[in-house]
């Protein structure tokens, strides 16, 4: 049990010598905490031989190693903690592409490349998750009929008057306004967009009227990166 206490202890320790705010708990700046968590180790583990005469000097110290390795990679997470936090968030959505993963920092939004070469992106229209492709050459955010309608759109009462020519061939296209649009954390109100014929277009293109809302994008190999 006294081991146990003891590394316990070292792992109390080293959270708190690397922890600003603990320290003044005790009326001590994180330096004179930190400098004092080896005079605490030292003093218990002697405590530990002391007491606990049962357990050979050798398994002490043998734990006692084991213990400061794991406080040693404790320090190393809490250091590199936010480096972590976005290797989770490149590797999540490394497996799900089209995921729009937020860097808390920056605020920019993160997507990665799907499997069949394009940016496949998560949006949400009028409130309604609706899978769009990330497209520099459509001049407008395009909606297929049927993303249309599972938004609200009343699209039997559009006037389908503008020539398009889409990825299935021509077809024609009724002008309207979105009332909101998501991507992330970026939020646009009253967008220009279009819905297409029914089949004209298999998935819904996210185009310049929603790109030209942000102070940049950029696109890299394998990823595209939204700036608000």
């Amino acid at each position: 049990m006294l081991f146990v206490a003891f590394a316990i202890l070292i792992t109390v320790g080293l959270a708190i010598a690397i922890s600003a705010d603990a320290g003044a708990v005790f009326g001590l700046t994180q330096a004179q905490t930190a400098s004092a968590i080896p005079l605490v180790v030292i003093g218990t583990l002697l405590a530990s031989a002391l007491v606990g005469r049962r357990h050979r000097l050798g398994e002490i110290l043998s734990g006692f190693l084991v213990w400061l390795a794991i406080g040693a990679v404790l320090i190393l997470v809490y250091t590199y903690r936010g480096d972590l936090q976005r290797m989770g968030q490149r590797i999540v959505g490394a497996l799900q592409p089209g995921v729009a993963i937020v860097d808390r920092q920056s605020g920019n939004v993160h997507i990665s490349r799907s499997f069949g070469g394009s940016f496949r992106v998560d949006s949400v229209v009028n409130g309604v998750p609706v899978p769009m492709i990330f497209d520099t050459g459509a001049s407008a955010v395009v909606l297929s009929l049927r993303d249309a309608q599972a938004a609200g759109i009343d699209t039997a009462s559009l006037n389908y008057s503008v020539p398009v020519q889409t990825a299935n061939g021509e077809g024609r296209a009724a002008p309207i306004r979105l009332k909101t649009i998501e991507v992330g954390n970026i939020l646009r109100h009253n967008i220009r967009a279009f819905v297409v014929e029914d089949n004209a277009l298999d998935t819904s293109l996210l185009g310049m009227t929603f790109l030209e809302t942000l102070s940049r994008y950029s696109v890299s190999q394998d990823s595209l990166e939204l700036h608000n």
